[in-house]
């Protein structure tokens, strides 16, 4: 091997001079200069040179040289990359339709994370561009330990009616089959319903005639029923584990209600304060439609603006969720429509909080107090259940309930608590096929991802690729800002 020069330019010192300062700058942004133990190694790779760190462009074998090569501009492109999806930007595609018809399946976003203030990564050591899985099933993209406190750089407050994507809150608890990963607290609820049932000796009962106290113990047995069915069913659902914040499944959803306002849904009408939220333009509810044909032609579908998908649950059950703008167009098909009825929504027992009776529905919900930061609030049994899940498992405190009612969070007896952080609530704009806060409560700020920006690209999954439909051109580099 040839034996390096080691003689320095003064190109290579304007080189350490700006690396330095740029580095410098962004230890100063993120508030961590714990970061300076690198300025060494910058100044080493430069100027002194004690350690070779590109040995490998001195090698005799060139094989050594070209594979070394490639290792090192990966390495620098996962760097690259890691940095500018931690602090910067992030790709998020739409997968499901709980936000249409606002944006749709197939939609490619640049999320942007300066809008609301990068966050420092909780969990730092994680492979780039994997948010909690690596490509074929490997196992985790990320290492547990260390894991750093929540902390946001230049935080700046979500606003009203925002589009936001943020790490999915009841992800925390999952199962490592990945058919259930995200809905492990409705499993343990929805499971230990059916067993109580099938239980003759353990009637259900009405909760109407149970007092609060005993109405919480009702919810805490069936809970663990399905929680205990679940662990001793592993071949079913896999081992139960745990995530940490920042790698939890990624959301988008609107923001419908800011922390310190009190949200209600009336006969599908969100208010604030008692003031009227006014719906996004392409917000979409439930119709029940009776056909005059056993199907509407596959152009006629697209002309409106309905989605495969959806057509064809309506055809096996009756219903189908439109926009204002669509329901009127399809009314207008008098050929293939003879009614199109709005689908009155039921009482279900999957509502949050699950641990608590309300009597809500999806378009009767509420009212609820959204927790802000440094605000305090009075607990009783009644409201626990809204607050319960926040200050145990967002802020990490100990809660427990005593047999007689009293509430003791850390080993003390009391009736308040004040939280520490604010709480989002997040709906989606296709109304009845959302799985939003309505079914898994608030988001704290610490699960806040980013906001879209643009929609870079787009694709209609119900058109072929020769159709000359399939790419949404009409979508291509839309500000996410401007579809109302």
């Amino acid at each position: 091997m040839k034996k390096k020069k080691n003689k320095v330019s003064w190109a290579d010192w304007a080189r350490v001079i700006i690396y330095s300062g740029l580095y410098i700058w962004f230890l100063y942004w993120v508030d961590a200069w714990w970061g300076l133990i690198v300025l060494p190694f910058i100044f080493d790779a430069y100027i002194t040179r004690f350690i070779p760190w590109t040995w490998w462009k001195d090698a005799d074998n060139p094989i050594v040289r070209t594979v070394m090569g490639w290792v090192d501009a990966i390495v620098f492109a996962l760097v690259a990359v890691y940095f500018v999806n931690v602090y910067f930007f992030q790709n998020y595609v739409i997968p499901s339709s709980s936000l249409e018809k606002s944006l749709l399946v197939g939609d490619y976003l640049l999320v942007s994370k300066m809008s609301y203030g990068p966050r420092v990564p909780q969990t730092p050591l994680h492979m780039p561009l994997c948010q909690h899985t690596l490509p074929f099933g490997l196992g985790k993209s990320y290492i547990e330990w260390p894991q750093w406190d929540y902390k946001r750089v230049s935080p700046k407050p979500v606003k009203l009616n925002d589009i936001v994507v943020f790490n999915y809150p009841a992800g925390d608890t999952i199962v490592s089959n990945p058919s259930y990963q995200t809905e492990y607290y409705s499993m343990c609820y929805g499971i230990g319903y059916q067993l109580w049932q099938q239980q003759a000796e353990m009637p259900v009962p009405n909760l109407d005639s149970l007092t609060i106290l005993e109405q919480r113990r009702y919810f805490q047995m069936v809970y663990d029923l399905g929680k205990a069915y679940i662990k001793a069913s592993p071949n079913d659902f896999g081992k139960v584990d745990w995530r940490p914040v920042d790698r939890r499944e990624n959301y988008v959803k609107r923001c419908v209600g800011l922390p310190g306002q009190t949200l209600q849904i009336k006969n599908k009408v969100i208010y604030l304060d008692g003031k009227v939220n006014p719906d996004a333009e392409n917000v979409q509810y439930k119709y029940n439609v009776d056909l005059k044909t056993s199907y509407i032609p596959e152009d006629v579908c697209h002309e409106i603006g309905l989605s495969m998908s959806d057509v064809q649950d309506m055809y096996g059950s009756g219903q189908i969720p439109l926009t204002k703008a669509a329901k009127v167009a399809l009314e207008n098909q008098t050929a293939y429509i003879n009614s199109i009825i709005p689908v009155e929504e039921r009482e279900t027992g999957m509502l949050y909080p699950q641990n608590g009776y309300t009597g809500w529905t999806q378009d009767n919900y509420g009212p609820i107090w959204i927790p802000k930061k440094g605000e305090k609030i009075k607990l009783t049994l009644e409201n626990l259940p809204i607050y319960e899940r926040p200050i145990h498992v967002y802020e990490g405190n100990d809660l427990q309930v005593t047999s007689d009612g009293k509430i003791f969070i850390n080993g003390e007896e009391t009736n308040e608590y004040t939280f520490k952080m604010d709480y989002y609530w997040m709906l989606g704009d296709n109304r009845h096929c959302s799985a939003d806060s309505r079914f898994w409560g608030f988001v704290p700020e610490d699960h806040i991802v980013g906001k879209p920006i643009v929609i870079w690209w787009s694709t209609d999954v119900d058109r072929p690729w020769l159709s000359g439909h399939h790419i949404r051109w009409s979508r291509l580099f839309r500000l996410v800002d401007n579809i109302k």
